[in-house]
């Protein structure tokens, strides 16, 4: 990615809930030639599974991410076509523009767009939130990085965010990480 920017649907809202990515090239018909603008809704509601299929620790888990199971969701990502396309739309880009590729100059109302996503979009690669911090039932480690209801184990990666930051979570991880690795230096 070449540029990124965070913008708001809404001009109330307290933070941006949209990401954006843009690059050069990346045209499937010409790599060298064109530009691609890529999306992120940023507060999904959908929320996955992770569960264990036996109890042998070597066996994979069951892993089901639920993506978009949200019209909210999807009605995001719709939203942020909408505006990629006006960022592709621009000016400045018009010597470089070609003919949309994805998702399509036939993809054109909320509905045909929605089709689009729900068969195109793909991770954003920011896995949160599998074993969340807090104190309530669904919680698995305490504000000390703790697992609950067990001795001498501690989670100390961005599974335990309660919710998924609104952007990359490399930063955030990495606060987790400085935080768990004070948190055992305390407890020697």
């Amino acid at each position: 990615m070449s540029v990124g920017a965070f913008k708001r649907s809404d001009p109330d809202l307290p933070a941006p809930d949209m990401q954006f990515g843009m690059a050069p090239g990346l045209s499937p018909e010409n790599p060298d030639s064109g530009y691609a603008v890529t999306v992120l809704p940023l507060r999904p509601e959908s929320s996955g599974r992770i569960t264990l299929t036996s109890d042998d620790p070597y066996d994979d888990p069951k892993i089901d991410p639920e993506y978009l199971s949200t019209e909210k969701d999807v009605d995001d990502f719709v939203t942020c076509v909408r505006w990629a396309r006006k960022v592709g739309e621009a000016d400045a880009l018009a010597d470089i523009r070609e003919e949309e590729h994805r998702p399509g100059v036939e993809a054109q109302t909320d509905e045909e767009i929605a089709e689009y996503i729900r068969n195109n979009a793909v991770t954003g690669y920011h896995p949160v939130c599998t074993a969340k911090m807090g104190d309530d039932d669904l919680a698995v480690v305490d504000d000390r990085l703790r697992v609950h209801g067990l001795n001498s184990l501690r989670v100390i990666d961005a599974s335990v965010m309660p919710d998924i930051t609104s952007g990359n979570t490399n930063a955030p991880t990495l606060a987790i990480a400085e935080k768990g690795a004070d948190l055992l230096r305390e407890a020697q």
